[in-house]
C-alpha cells in the first residue's frame, strides 16, 4: 500500500469521524445509522464499519491528529506473500472499473499504479482471481443509488459555511476582453461573507487564497459545504480541512438548488453591484476587488435580510462573536493548503515538476520524496515538517559552478597509476 493510498483511506476515517468531532450529530445515533450503511472504502472496497471502529479512529485523531488515521505500514514489505481478503476485494473493486482492459494490461497497471509488485504478486494469482469472480471478460454491473436531499438553516455562526464560484464581469486589460471569476463563501447562519475575490482563472489557487482569508478574517467553521467542481474535490482542500477539524461535505453532481443561499448571493451581487460597474466602469483586476469589497462592507453586510427577521448579517454575526474559534497558530495556514506530490530525485540531486527541474539537498539522491509547492515556492517535506526549500535548475549558471570531485574520478585515477606501474 503507497503512501496516497494510506492518506485517502486515512480521509474517509475522517470524513466519518468529523461529525462526531464538531458536535453535529448524537454519537449514539450516528453509530447506529453509519454501522447499518455500505460504506465505499478507498483500497477495501465496499464494507460495513462498525461502531467501535469508529470509536477507536475518533480516539486516535483526538490523540495524535490525522496522521494517526493512516493505517500501519507492512512489517514484511519486499517478501513474497498471498493477497490478503481485503487487497482481493480492492483488485476486484478496480477491475470493475476497467473492464476494457485485457488482463495482461490490467495486472501492468497495477504494478505501474503501486497497487502490487511483480515480485510479490504473480500475473496468475490475478488472472486466477478475475476468472473466479467471472471478470476476465466484460462482464459489468454498476449502480447509482441516490440521495435524499432536505432543506437546511444553522441558527449557529459558524457552523457552516457554502462555498462556490461563479462567472463575473468582463475587463478591458490592454485592449483585450479578459473573463473573471468570483470565489466566494458564505456563512449559512448569518449570510455574512466571509471572504469573496475575483480572479482571472477559476484554479485552485484562488480558491486557496479565499479559504485562507477567511478563516483568518471570520474564524474557522465546522463544515464547508461545495458543489463537486474540480477545485473542491482537490485533495489540497480534502487535507487542510483534515489538519483543520473541519468537514468538507459535497454536493449532488448538477444540484446548485442544494446551495440556495450563496447561488441567492451571487444572484444579488449580479443586481445590486455589476449595475454600478456599467455607470462606473472599473480598469484593473485590482480596482474590481477594491470595489468589490468596499460593497461588500458598506452595503451587503449593512443591508437588512428579511430572512434574517430585519436585522444585517453584520449584526448577527458580532452578536455571536464570543463562540467563534478563531485561529491560533496561523502560521499552519502556510503549509497545509500547499500542492503535494512524490517524486524520486535523480543522481544529479534533482526533479522534474511541472516540466521543469529542481535541484534538491543531495542526500536525497535515489529516494522518493514528497515536495509542496504554491505559484511561489517548492518545498522538501518530511514527516509532515518542511526541511528545505528546491531550487529552480539554470542550467548556464551551473556550468560555472565548481564542484566537488567524484570518488568515481579519484578511484578511476587511483586504477590508472597502478596500471602505469606495472608497464
Amino acid at each position: 500500500m503507497n503512501e496516497k493510498t494510506r492518506e485517502e483511506i486515512a480521509l474517509f476515517r475522517y470524513g466519518l469521524i468529523a461529525p462526531l468531532l464538531n458536535g453535529q450529530v448524537k454519537p449514539k445515533e450516528y453509530f447506529e445509522e453509519m454501522e447499518e450503511k455500505i460504506h465505499t472504502i478507498p483500497h477495501y472496497g465496499e464494507r460495513k464499519v462498525a461502531a467501535k471502529t469508529m470509536q477507536e479512529w475518533l480516539l486516535h485523531y483526538r490523540r495524535n491528529g490525522f496522521d494517526a488515521l493512516k493505517p500501519k505500514r507492512r512489517s514484511d514489505r519486499g517478501g513474497a506473500r498471498n493477497l490478503s481478503p481485503d487487497e482481493k476485494d480492492y483488485i476486484l473493486e478496480i477491475r470493475k472499473k476497467s473492464l476494457h482492459m485485457p488482463v495482461s494490461v490490467f495486472y501492468e497497471q497495477l504494478i505501474a499504479h503501486g497497487e502490487i509488485t511483480k515480485r510479490q504478486v504473480s500475473y496468475a494469482t490475478i488472472n486466477r482471481l478475475l476468472k473466479k469472480h467471472k471478470l476476465a471478460g466484460r462482464n459489468h454491473m454498476s449502480f447509482h443509488p441516490e440521495k435524499e436531499r432536505k432543506r437546511f438553516a444553522y441558527d449557529t455562526v459558524n457552523v457552516l459555511w457554502q462555498a462556490d464560484l461563479s462567472h463575473g464581469p468582463y475587463l478591458s486589460i490592454n485592449g483585450k476582453a479578459k473573463k473573471t471569476f468570483l470565489i466566494a463563501y458564505i456563512d449559512d447562519c448569518s449570510r455574512l461573507v466571509p471572504y469573496a475575490q475575483f480572479f482571472t482563472s477559476e484554479k485552485f489557487d484562488g480558491l486557496r487564497e479565499v479559504t485562507r482569508e477567511a478563516l483568518i478574517r471570520r474564524g474557522k467553521p465546522k463544515i464547508i459545504y461545495a458543489d463537486n467542481g474540480k477545485i473542491y474535490r482537490s485533495e489540497t482542500l480534502q487535507y487542510a480541512c483534515a489538519q483543520l477539524g473541519i468537514t468538507l461535505a459535497h454536493t449532488q453532481p448538477y444540484d446548485p438548488k442544494a446551495k440556495g443561499k450563496i447561488e441567492r448571493l451571487f444572484k444579488t451581487i449580479q443586481t445590486r453591484f455589476y449595475p454600478l460597474l456599467k455607470s462606473d466602469p472599473v480598469h484593473s483586476l485590482e480596482e474590481l476587488n477594491e470595489r468589490f469589497w468596499e460593497w461588500l462592507e458598506v452595503d451587503y453586510h449593512r443591508k437588512e435580510h428579511a430572512s434574517l427577521n430585519g436585522k444585517t448579517p453584520h449584526q448577527i454575526f458580532q452578536s455571536q462573536l464570543d463562540d467563534i474559534r478563531f485561529m491560533e497558530d496561523l502560521s499552519i495556514l502556510d503549509t497545509i493548503f500547499l500542492k503535494r506530490a512524490e517524486r524520486k530525485v535523480k543522481l544529479d540531486g534533482t526533479i522534474t515538476l511541472e516540466k521543469r527541474l529542481y535541484e534538491v539537498p543531495s542526500q536525497y539522491v535515489g529516494q522518493t520524496i514528497e515536495v509542496r509547492m504554491d505559484k511561489q515556492a517548492v518545498y522538501v517535506f518530511e514527516d509532515d515538517k518542511k526541511i528545505a526549500e528546491a531550487i529552480p535548475v539554470r542550467i548556464h549558471d551551473n556550468a560555472h559552478v565548481k564542484r566537488g570531485r567524484s570518488l568515481f574520478a579519484v578511484s578511476d585515477t587511483i586504477r590508472q597509476e597502478g596500471d602505469s606501474d606495472h608497464v
